[in-house]
């Protein structure tokens, strides 16, 4: 069955106009017609098409299903957007589909990318809550310079990946279980050392994701996927 992003279907029984135009002109659903809507609040929606014409779509609600979140606490990936923008809007797509919270883009001394535009990371979020059947859609901040990010109050575990020489802890054996839990990935050329001594100072503790050098977006992947595997319910 077809699933459509309906973000206020608590409150109107029509589909934003474009989902609508995807449902009328792409699928050439009609009046009669079940498809499945998602709040991305936690909540998919059985309907029937009540109403077709021109740019409207709207439906009758037939069942209301909650969908728990599929893992425990509060998951946040706090990463600095690479160069080359289809990597970053892959880590996006694969960690929704994986589950988490909260994205959060960081502006670092090394970042080669100080501009993010949101709206394309927004759709393609959409679309793999969607494809992926989350009743959740994580939700994105916009980009935030290193300094302000970490004054930020988070009252769960902070943790900061960095490739610097040290003896690190592996995340996953640092991660206490069903516990809010933060995770910064840093740019390509990685956190400068005034910026992991910043962090350290803030309350980030020191982490590894693992022997090996992982671009920054599979590194956040790594990140995401840790947080949700040992969190599942």
């Amino acid at each position: 069955m077809h699933v459509f992003y309906t973000p206020d279907i608590a409150t109107t029984s029509e589909l934003p106009e474009e989902e609508a135009g995807h449902c009328l002109r792409v699928l050439r659903l009609s009046v009669g017609d079940e498809i499945m809507l998602t709040d991305g609040k936690g909540s998919f929606y059985k309907a029937v098409i009540s109403v077709a014409g021109g740019k409207r779509c709207q439906v009758k609600i037939l069942d209301v299903m909650p969908q728990p979140k599929g893992w425990n606490g509060w998951l946040h990936i706090a990463m600095a957007p690479t160069k080359n923008m289809d990597r970053t809007e892959w880590f996006a797509e694969k960690a929704t589909e994986i589950g988490f919270d909260e994205l959060s883009f960081l502006s670092c001394r090394y970042s080669e990318r100080k501009i993010i535009k949101n709206e394309r990371i927004e759709k393609i979020l959409v679309s793999a809550i969607k494809q992926s059947l989350k009743g959740t859609k994580p939700i994105l901040n916009e980009m935030m310079d290193f300094n302000r990010f970490i004054s930020l109050e988070f009252k769960g575990q902070k943790f900061i990946a960095h490739c610097h020489e040290g003896e690190k802890p592996l995340l996953k054996d640092e991660l206490v279980l069903g516990k809010d839990a933060l995770v910064m990935i840093g740019p390509e050329g990685d956190f400068s050392e005034e910026e992991v001594a910043k962090a350290i100072a803030a309350g980030f503790r020191p982490v590894s994701l693992g022997n090996s050098r992982l671009r920054t977006e599979t590194a956040a992947l790594v990140a995401c996927h840790t947080l949700n595997l040992l969190n599942q319910r």
